[in-house]
């Protein structure tokens, strides 16, 4: 089976193609523009650890792994349509995993233009790519800020989703109406994943997790929004990649054939005391600056996970405590 994995050199597509590559079951080929929206250095170490050598890196070339012979890298933006269209005609994906995206919350309010080119420009061309070169599964990210700022908790899937609060959140829920669209018009099956709170080695720099186990390890103060008086549904990242891994392979049969699960650890704490655990991990105090909330932040974030429960059998159960000795245990390693 050929699968085409965007956003490799991102936290959550470096971690699936780990999983896949390791298990030796899949041929893999893997895109990312590789931007610069944060520190470029965490991306090619990802890319490295999957045996894709930075010096080697072309655009639109194909990079062999000198560490898994089932995976190959390309270097590619997916708003670039003529050479995404000669991937798909060149590699015949059966199965499309979009990780790719344009994420921030506070970034979208200072450079929307860059979610409508990758988030909204991007994921229409993969969907197009989709349309004319036939896949058997397209399974693609959205996210929990879908929910806004809903009062209903846990989210459900089936709660509305129609008052997103940062131009972040517009795009994810706009590719979930572009991929029923899609599905409904010409067949393809296509599955939404909404990821709550994700962290883990190799975790995103500009995320509250490696921002404040950066700060904490160097003894330097660490900006609390909302004075740490937020619920987060923290996941960690190895659950995230079982769920998906186990949806690649439930391909929906409803007519249209698209679903939406929410993968989370349902399972949300405070903000303050997710800081607990991790100075507590880290050995050192926390020097903390308490600030208002973020303008597009949210306060709670919950994630109810019957339906994936139900439909895949399967539920994320990595507690907050041992995901962050996990993950403390890599940065020690790694900082």
């Amino acid at each position: 089976m050929k699968i085409l994995i965007t956003g490799t050199a991102g936290f959550i597509g470096y971690h699936l193609v780990k999983n896949l590559a390791d298990n030796n079951e899949q041929e893999i080929c893997g895109i990312d523009n590789i931007n610069n929206y944060y520190d470029q250095t965490i991306k090619y170490a990802r890319l490295k650890d999957t045996g894709i050598e930075r010096e080697a890196i072309k655009d639109i070339l194909p990079v062999q792994s000198n560490k898994y012979n089932n995976y190959q890298f390309i270097k590619i933006d997916l708003a670039d349509k003529e050479n995404l269209e000669k991937i798909f005609i060149k590699y015949k994906p059966d199965i499309v995993v979009n990780l790719a995206a344009q994420a921030g919350v506070r970034h979208s309010l200072e450079n929307p233009d860059a979610y409508i080119h990758s988030n909204i420009n991007g994921f229409l061309n993969l969907l197009e790519c989709c349309r004319f070169n036939p896949i058997k599964h397209l399974v693609y990210a959205s996210s929990s800020s879908v929910y806004g700022n809903s009062a209903k908790i846990p989210y459900s899937e089936n709660d509305k989703t129609d008052s997103p609060v940062s131009l972040y959140a517009a795009t994810k829920k706009f590719n979930e109406l572009l991929a029923y669209s899609y599905s409904h018009l010409y067949g393809i099956p296509a599955t939404g994943l909404r990821f709550f709170t994700v962290y883990g080695p190799y975790g995103r720099p500009d995320m509250a997790p490696m921002l404040f186990t950066n700060a904490i390890s160097k003894g330097e103060p660490i900006k609390v929004f909302n004075n740490g008086v937020m619920m987060r549904d923290f996941t960690y990242v190895d659950d995230i990649i079982e769920g998906i891994v186990r949806v690649i392979k439930k391909i929906p049969e409803n007519k249209p054939p698209h679903k939406v699960y929410n993968i989370g650890c349902s399972n949300p704490v405070k903000l303050i005391d997710f800081i607990n655990i991790l100075k507590e991990e880290i050995g050192k105090e926390a020097h903390m600056i308490m600030l208002p909330m973020q303008q597009g932040d949210v306060y709670q974030t919950y994630a109810d996970t019957r339906l994936l429960e139900d439909d895949i059998g399967y539920k994320p159960n990595t507690s907050l405590k041992d995901g962050i000795k996990l993950f403390v245990e890599w940065y020690k390693h790694h900082a």
